[in-house]
């Protein structure tokens, strides 16, 4: 690993932003430009210690899932984003299709909603970024290894997942999971990290196996989103696709103007993503 051009990199690109392009307070007394580490480490769900060490070269192999992290929080285009991952010992993540590299644009959509839960995700329904009112509203996302980083395979196989809707709703849900990945899996033709899922998930679940012989099709763009929250109850969101590129989508919720969840949204923005502390890990739709 190169770590002083690796360092030299990572300050580089932080001194480039300020607090507001990525949706934080600006705050007072700021003696150098750009973004202070603990932001960055803010950001990433790293401890600043960790990325000191970093930058200063006192970490022999950071892991690609943080490089990847590195990459978001910085809003680093694909030219340098691959740069820092071959600075870091990886490979450059591989050509679009399966890129997971949240595009700069979204995130600058993302960063300007602060008033209702929003999240960026690919067409195979891995999340990439959330702001922090995703987070109080589904509870935050533990790191998981493939296929289960895709929602649709949690929605099929994890319980607690699926618990976050009412039963009720559930056929309609996997419904509307299977028509979106078919749609997804035509669009990437040979592509092997589709056709991955789509395997896993007939061996995991005959649920899936069973909508998925309906042969249905049909690309999510918007729907109505009944979530059970651990302390306000049930919320019932409209679920819009606001933007789309590069086979990501910014997803936001809302609450139809007028009613109860217009209020139950702004208690869980009052009380944060410190509500699932009473019922563990959370685990968003």
């Amino acid at each position: 690993m190169e770590q002083s051009e690796l360092g030299g990199f990572l300050r580089s690109r932080r001194a480039l932003l300020q607090p507001a392009d990525v949706g934080m307070p600006v705050g007072s007394r700021r003696r150098t430009p750009g973004l202070r580490r603990l932001e960055v480490a803010q950001l990433t769900g790293m401890s600043p210690d960790y990325l000191a060490r970093i930058e200063q070269g006192r970490v022999a192999a950071p892991s690609a899932t943080l490089i990847a992290a590195l990459a978001r929080a910085l809003r680093l285009n694909r030219d340098e984003r691959d740069h820092l991952f071959r600075l870091s010992g990886h490979p450059a993540p591989p050509a679009p299709g399966s890129d997971e590299h949240v595009n700069r644009a979204l995130l600058r959509l993302l960063d300007d909603l602060a008033t209702l839960p929003a999240l960026i995700a690919t067409d195979l329904n891995v999340e990439l970024a959330r702001n922090e009112l995703a987070d109080a509203l589904l509870g935050e996302q533990a790191p998981r290894r493939c296929p289960a980083r895709s929602c649709t395979y949690r929605w099929f196989t994890d319980p607690a997942f699926r618990a976050r809707l009412p039963a009720e709703d559930h056929e309609d849900e996997g419904r509307a999971q299977v028509e979106d990945l078919r749609a997804t899996v035509a669009a990437r033709p040979g592509d092997r990290t589709a056709t991955d899922l789509v395997r896993a998930l007939h061996v995991a679940s005959p649920e899936f196996t069973r909508l998925w012989d309906d042969h249905d099709v049909a690309v999510r763009r918007s729907d109505r989103k009944r979530i059970i929250h651990p302390l306000v109850g049930l919320v019932e969101l409209d679920f819009d696709v606001l933007a789309t590129t590069q086979g990501q989508r910014l997803i936001v919720y809302s609450p139809a103007p007028g009613s109860d969840a217009v209020g139950k949204l702004e208690l869980i923005a009052a009380l944060g993503r410190e509500s699932f502390d009473i019922t563990g890990p959370g685990t968003g739709p």
